[in-house]
């Protein structure tokens, strides 16, 4: 199966196809409102505005599986983000990462690209966090927190993944080379 083959949902509840972002550098990202992590929709907003025009689409999926960060509906979620951070890129309904219920595109971004390790000063704090959740963290694909993103080139291929502790800008030059 290619990425192009999965269907996601939108905030209205209507469905739409990933092959409509083909051709396209994709940035996915599990997000979240009320996380430590939250402020970087500043971040992915300013990543969206130097490079949409090039061919970057921002794919946030709000998600309430990692200590009931995501509260409220879409539309309070939306309302949030576009008040806050002026977001601007595509929000689609709250999902499921990990787990029976998590979205058939999360499966195959995890089967595509494993668990990249927590860095920087967050680091270790993220470390103790999702040690106490699942001793064996290290060694599996699943989602460990909010703002985990996957990095997917014109072709659809998953080419990267940065965990929660990676700064949207640090990720600026992997996205320029894509495009």
């Amino acid at each position: 199966m290619s990425i192009y083959d999965y269907k996601i949902t939108k905030r209205d509840g209507s469905e739409v196809s990933m092959a409509d972002f083909s051709e396209k550098v994709l940035l996915i990202v599990n997000t979240a409102t009320g996380c430590g992590f939250t402020p970087q929709y500043k971040g992915l907003e300013e990543l969206y505005q130097k490079y949409h025009e090039k061919g970057l689409e921002i794919l946030d999926f709000p998600c309430d599986q990692f200590g009931h960060q995501a509260p409220g509906e879409d539309d309070e979620i939306h309302e949030f983000c576009t008040m806050k951070y002026n977001t601007t890129f595509d929000q689609f309904k709250k999902i499921e990462v990990n787990g029976p219920n998590a979205t058939e595109l999360y499966k195959f971004l995890k089967t595509q690209q494993g668990f990249k390790g927590f860095t920087g000063v967050k680091g270790a704090v993220m470390k103790a966090v999702v040690s106490a959740i699942d001793r064996d963290y290290k060694n599996n694909p699943e989602i460990k927190w909010n703002f985990t993103k996957f990095l997917v080139d014109r072709s659809g291929k998953v080419v990267d993944r940065f965990e929660s502790t990676v700064e949207p800008e640090k990720i600026d030059e992997s996205i320029a080379a894509l495009l």
